[in-house]
């Protein structure tokens, strides 16, 4: 593994968590910034202004840099083992992270549909879309924690009854939300 090993993981680690951070916060700046396109004028125009400039600030200056630093550290761990690419916990593990770049890219796609005054999700669609990035993530920690430790049928399975139920409590939550707003 060599000497370096340990510091390219706690690199790739914490950019990891700064990666999700900023994927699950953006996704929560969706959600307001399309609920204040719901407001009257003037606090419509004066909060889309505003949501605009801080998903401008956390995609640039975290989420995007997060995501190059924590992709980078993962080739240059690969590079350091590459054994590793003969394991088939890490095809699967690998296959989790090109859904996450797919994800990161779609919310991309969103900050700058958002930023030219197009919203096209609701914010009940926002609200599932943010859990995707959550299954992700724990697809991704279990594989890589666990490795050949679990059977993969349990893995699947755990991963899909995991989705199904915070598809539920999104579910739950929306119908409380609406039943609490009237």
């Amino acid at each position: 593994m060599g000497a370096a090993y340990p510091y390219i993981l706690a690199i790739h680690i914490i950019f990891v968590v700064c990666w999700f951070a900023g994927l699950f916060y953006i996704v929560r700046l969706f959600i307001y910034h399309t609920e204040a396109q719901e407001k009257p004028e003037p606090d419509k125009t004066i909060l889309s202004k505003q949501f605009e400039v801080m998903e401008r600030r956390l995609w640039n200056a975290i989420t995007v840099p997060s995501m190059i630093l924590t992709v980078a550290a993962g080739i240059t761990m690969l590079y350091l083992v590459p054994a590793w690419l003969q394991q088939p916990w890490m095809h699967l593990k690998l296959g989790f992270v090109a859904g996450l770049l797919v994800y990161h890219f779609i919310c991309q796609n969103i900050v700058k549909q958002m930023r030219n005054g197009v919203f096209k999700w609701s914010s009940a669609q926002l609200r599932l879309w943010n859990e995707v990035a959550t299954i992700l993530l724990f697809a991704i920690v279990f594989l890589a924690v666990v490795k050949d430790g679990i059977s993969w049928i349990y893995g699947t399975v755990g991963i899909v009854l995991f989705s199904m139920i915070i598809m539920l409590c999104v579910k739950v939550y929306k119908y409380f939300r609406e039943k609490n707003s009237h």
